[in-house]
């Protein structure tokens, strides 16, 4: 090949190239790893006291994009350029690497060498660690969970050799030992769940445990990328949630709706977000919102709206949020079952066939039969009226998409697994006809929308839904023209959600 073909030659980001490990532990591209930088003030690059830390590294892309931005920024104090290496390597970046392969990777995108006390480090050091901590590290085992993390004693207490997942920057009371200094600024992309033992979609978050470590080391900025989920729902994440939403150190979200916007070719339900932290700056939130390749809109506003317990992560959904609101009217929720509202989980099985006393038992796949003495819960509703409605509904991050599955009516002696919660009861046929008919407006699915970031529909996501005079049918031209929308509100509505065709009968088996 020519020089001049080498010169025109593709030659990628070798970080843009690397397969993630996990849709839990997710490589950060570096062009979201700039745009996490930029956030942060200019002066910082200029500054050779300035310190950073990756709690969390993968690959080094936040050090190495660091290092890059210090090496332009430093150029003036410290002209040599050998020493300025020096100084940077050894006084200003640090990392805690989550295993020990990522802990080679790491010092080999910052020092050019897997062991920086090596021949081919860029600025040698006097171990093989440099300034890239890792440990392993074990968990601390209570009742077969971990006292740090949650993690299940019966997944991962395991055979020696095989990672353990007890990453060293939460599985510590005091993390400010590990480097026994002070950090201007702390970044990274933490893994995000662990399994606990349950079935295999089974897990909890493990994310928000690095934010909260990092916020007790009290650096000057704070900036995560971390799921969106937080923002709404999430096991285990109510007491993080909320100290999230009443932060007014939280200056700048920046929120992907789909993680594949950020990362190519992830699927991380809910989407993802980046933060910014400002220990000394309080006030409101700048919220941008990322589609496909653009950012689309921008606001700067508190997060947390007068009568709401969870962020809403649409600006557009504001107003219309307020409209709503000032009618003062009860939340549909008060009509909606908890998860299990005959005690059934998914996979119980009923009879195919009936016999003598038996009722109709609604599960995924179909319809069969159950004793009416099997029924432990809410016995009082089995012989009247009311609407069954899926759980699970649309998962898709893209839109327009409907949100909720298609709800039925549940007649009289009938009942059903946790694949369904439960709408009512009525009184009438008629009015479990007038209640699908609203459920199936565009406007009672965006209210859903705005409390439902993944697929899980339990009773929470309906609270924002306001309740409506059942004995007549509903439409989206009446609820539009009630709550005073405007061409502009009503137009984003239908943009994000997708009309939903339904017979208000019995469901079709």
């Amino acid at each position: 090949m020519s020089n001049l073909d080498l010169a025109n030659a593709y030659n990628p980001d070798v970080l843009n190239c690397l397969a993630n490990l996990s849709s839990d532990e997710v490589f950060t591209p570096p062009e979201i790893a700039n745009q996490m930088l930029d956030l942060l003030p200019e002066e910082l690059w200029h500054d050779p006291h300035a310190t950073f830390l990756d709690p969390a590294c993968k690959t080094g892309v936040f050090l190495r994009e660091i290092a890059k931005r210090l090496l332009v920024g430093l150029e003036d104090q410290i002209p040599d350029q050998q020493e300025r290496i020096d100084h940077i390597f050894h006084e200003q970046i640090f990392g805690i690497a989550i295993t020990e392969l990522t802990s080679l990777m790491t010092r080999r995108s910052l020092y050019c060498s897997k062991y920086p006390n090596g021949r081919y480090s860029v600025s040698p050091f006097a171990d093989a660690s440099g300034n890239i901590y890792y440990r392993e590290t074990q968990h601390r085992w209570v009742n077969g969970r971990c006292a740090f993390c949650g993690a299940s004693q019966e997944v991962y207490d395991r055979d020696p050799g095989l990672e353990t997942h007890a990453y060293a920057f939460i599985h510590t009371m005091q993390p400010e030992e590990i480097f026994n200094m002070k950090f201007d600024v702390i970044i990274g992309n933490p893994p995000y769940q662990l399994s606990d033992g349950g079935n295999s979609a089974s897990a909890i978050p493990i994310y928000h445990l690095f934010v909260e470590q990092a916020k007790k080391l009290n650096p000057r900025y704070l900036t995560m990328i971390i799921p969106s989920r937080w923002f709404s729902s999430g096991r285990g994440l109510d007491q993080f949630r909320n100290e999230m939403l009443h932060d007014d150190r939280i200056r700048q979200i920046h929120d992907f709706i789909d993680a594949s916007d950020s990362f190519p070719g992830v699927q991380i339900k809910g989407g993802v977000c980046y933060f910014l932290w400002d220990r000394d700056k309080r006030g409101n939130c700048k919220v941008v919102t990322h589609r496909g390749a653009t950012m689309n809109n921008a606001l700067e506003r508190p997060l947390l709206e007068d009568g709401s317990d969870v962020f809403i992560r649409y600006n557009e959904a504001i107003e219309i949020f307020h409209k709503v609101k000032k009618f003062n009217e009860e939340s549909f929720d008060n009509l909606v079952s908890s998860s299990k509202p005959f005690g059934f989980r998914a996979t119980y099985r009923g009879k195919m066939h009936s016999l003598e006393d038996d009722i109709i038992l609604y599960r995924i796949g179909g319809i069969e039969f159950i004793s009416r003495s099997e029924i432990r819960q809410n016995k009082d509703i089995i012989d009247k009226w009311k609407v069954f409605i899926p759980r699970l509904g649309s998962g898709s991050d893209s839109f327009p998409h409907t949100i909720l599955g298609k709800p039925f009516i549940g007649e009289p002696g009938t009942v059903c697994t946790e694949t369904y919660l439960v709408i009512g009861p009525f009184k009438t046929r008629e009015e479990c006809i007038n209640v699908i008919t609203y459920v199936s407006t565009r406007f009672f699915r965006f209210l859903v929308l705005l409390r439902k970031p993944t697929q899980d529909a339990t009773q929470r996501v309906y609270k924002f839904v306001p309740m409506q005079d059942f004995s007549k049918p509903w439409t989206d031209e009446e609820l539009y023209t009630k709550y005073g929308l405007t061409d502009e509100e009503i137009a984003f509505i239908e943009s994000m959600i997708r009309p939903m065709e339904i017979e208000a009968g019995e469901k079709d088996e």
